[in-house]
């Protein structure tokens, strides 16, 4: 199959084309007040080792871009394969998604997504508005990790990783 003639992006075509590229999954989530808040994202980068700074780019208007910007803190738990339906259910718009949901807790008090395969407690380094987006430059104050397979997103459907049988990969930076 060809692909298709050059031409402006539309938000559907942008959409199509990035959703070529295969993305980890994971939940961002704050507490205002008392209230926590959480959504799904795919837009999650390691920005910087040293320090450790990670970029998440959140909807603006949603209740958790608010309230990231208010408490200049959030968290990130990175989903495992087995966790869809918890990715679909930080997805939706409206509604106490903590409602009857066992979570932990980072030790500065944020809601994180129990079983996850790693979870990161940021504060806010810095903050930038792109197009539709609040891009959060988060410095990691805390994590914690353990092995497993983790869930992605790719051309519009949750699914997980199958490697090649090759040795890992490492870093070289």
């Amino acid at each position: 199959m060809s692909l298709s003639v050059f031409h402006p992006p539309t938000a559907t075509d942008m959409r199509r084309s990035m959703g070529q590229f295969t993305t980890g999954v994971a939940v961002v989530s704050a507490d205002g007040d008392g209230d926590p808040s959480a959504m799904t994202i795919s837009s999650l980068t390691s920005i910087s080792l040293e320090p450790p700074i990670l970029l998440v780019s959140l909807t603006h208007g949603s209740r958790t871009t608010d309230a990231v910007e208010t408490t200049g803190r959030f968290a990130v738990s990175i989903l495992s394969s087995r966790q869809e339906a918890l990715a679909r259910r930080f997805a939706t718009r409206g509604g106490a998604r903590f409602e009857d949901l066992p979570c932990d807790l980072s030790r500065s008090g944020l809601p994180l997504v129990k079983d996850a395969l790693a979870h990161l407690d940021c504060t806010v380094h810095s903050a930038h508005d792109i197009g539709d987006h609040r891009v959060f430059y988060g410095q990691v104050n805390d994590l914690r990790w353990r092995d497993g397979a983790g869930l992605v997103f790719y051309s519009g459907r949750f699914g997980d990783f199958h490697d090649f049988g090759h040795d890992e990969v490492p870093w070289l930076f």
